[in-house]
């Protein structure tokens, strides 16, 4: 899967989450850019990354993450 396929299936993901069509997602993207990515908000996120990329993150992985481009990043290295 390619960097731009992973960004495409996240952002169906992200529009998902948080009900919002709008939502279209760059590398620096984070929880300010998106009203209401809050820490509920984060674990729903993460759990539907999981399903959707069929992975399982580590905690540490996911503290790490602090925008889109390194969640990509990191998705990159399970897939």
């Amino acid at each position: 899967m390619t960097r731009k396929e992973v960004f495409e299936k996240l952002n169906n993901v992200f529009c998902d989450v948080f009900d919002d069509d709008s939502i279209v997602l760059t590398e620096e993207t984070n929880s300010n850019d998106i009203e209401d990515w809050d820490s509920l908000e984060q674990i729903n996120l993460i759990v539907a990354i999981e399903k959707e990329f069929n992975i399982k993150f580590e905690i540490s992985e996911v503290n790490k993450m602090k925008n889109v481009g390194e969640m990509v990043d990191t998705i990159m290295t399970r897939i």
